[in-house]
């Protein structure tokens, strides 16, 4: 994945900062080059002498078609993420290696990726382990678990603003301007969302955020980090598994498997408050998600079709309407008309 960098405007600033934060001399040239990545953030690959890194800046303006703008101080929190959770699972998040506020980037460790898949990927070839799926459930778990109630880090996590910028608004809030007659629904989730305040949030706990590595899975880019509901993690999460059906509907049996081992090692892990409170948030919130993930500002790229587009609205719709409080029932749904 090495390649050489053109001595371009965001070259030539990361390699000023990397040069502040002492990891090449003044002036040194080190062959660097973009990552495939989200729509948030540039990403690099950097070879130091010392070995590559990866070095992740975020952006003002996101890259989709509609316009969606978003503070760069997120960087500073998505670095306190991977910094806490590295002190409860180290295994779990990548190596740091130096951050540098003034500039919103930080430095980790390039993973290999034939050794750590992208998850998405694994899924996209129809690769789909429901013990992998459990092992995701259970570290999510876990992170929540031992952040749960902590009211320093309830402070040091005080992101509504920006998880608002980031989830809520261009999600549910603009799946509510498309949708007038679940406008209610829609906005009682974001109300619900942001007014609960339980446990330290990844807010883009997506497989396309998470490495399929050799000890389990790997959390990658957490800038949605915030201190809230921790039920918008696990919902977000199984939202995927459940949208992968349209994408792969021949692995669809496999990704439900999927679904149902992530919440159930998941719910297992839930200490803080009764399970079946957070699973019924978890619940009413997936149908939501599921309409936003297609009629919100961040459309899932896979869904191409208007028969697709057409049944996950139905599903998603339905469900608004009338709300259930188990996710077995999400899933009962969910197979009747797509699976």
């Amino acid at each position: 994945m090495a390649g050489s960098a053109h001595p371009t405007q965001p070259a030539a600033e990361i390699l000023q900062a990397l040069a502040r934060l002492g990891l090449i001399a003044p002036g040194e040239q080190v062959d660097l080059a973009p990552l495939a990545g989200g729509v948030s953030s540039d990403i690099w690959r950097v070879n130091l002498r010392s070995g590559p890194v990866c070095v992740k800046r975020a952006l003002a303006r996101l890259k989709v078609s509609q316009i969606w703008e978003a503070p760069v101080e997120r960087n500073r929190f998505e670095f306190r993420w991977l910094q806490t959770v590295a002190r409860i699972a180290p295994e779990v998040v990548p190596p740091l290696i130096a951050d540098s506020q003034p500039d919103q980037l930080f430095v980790m460790a390039f993973l290999e990726p034939d050794q750590h898949p992208v998850w998405k990927q694994q899924l996209r070839e129809g690769l789909a382990d429901p013990g992998f799926a459990g092992q995701v459930g259970h570290r999510l778990a876990q992170i929540h678990a031992a952040t749960a109630d902590q009211p320093d880090l309830a402070a040091l996590f005080d992101t509504g603003a920006f998880f608002y910028a980031l989830r809520l608004e261009p999600y549910l809030e603009a799946a509510a301007r498309q949708h007038p007659d679940r406008s209610d629904a829609l906005r009682a989730l974001v109300q619900t969302t942001a007014t609960t305040r339980r446990a330290l949030v990844h807010g883009d706990v997506s497989p396309k955020n998470i490495l399929c590595g050799p000890r389990g899975p790997i959390f990658l880019d957490a800038e949605c980090a915030w201190y809230g509901d921790p039920a918008f993690d696990l919902a977000f999460c199984l939202n995927h598994l459940l949208l992968k059906c349209v994408w792969v509907p021949e692995a669809s049996q496999r990704f439900m498997h999927c679904y149902r081992a992530l919440g159930a090692a998941y719910l297992a892990g839930v200490q803080w408050e009764e399970p079946a409170l957070l699973e019924a948030r978890t619940a009413r919130l997936l149908p939501g998600l599921l309409l936003a993930r297609i009629d919100g500002k961040s459309p899932v790229e896979y869904i191409t079709t208007d028969a697709q587009r057409t049944w996950v609205r139905h599903v998603a719709r339905a469900l608004l309407a009338a709300p259930v409080s188990r996710l077995d029932a999400i899933a009962a749904a969910w197979h009747k008309e797509i699976c």
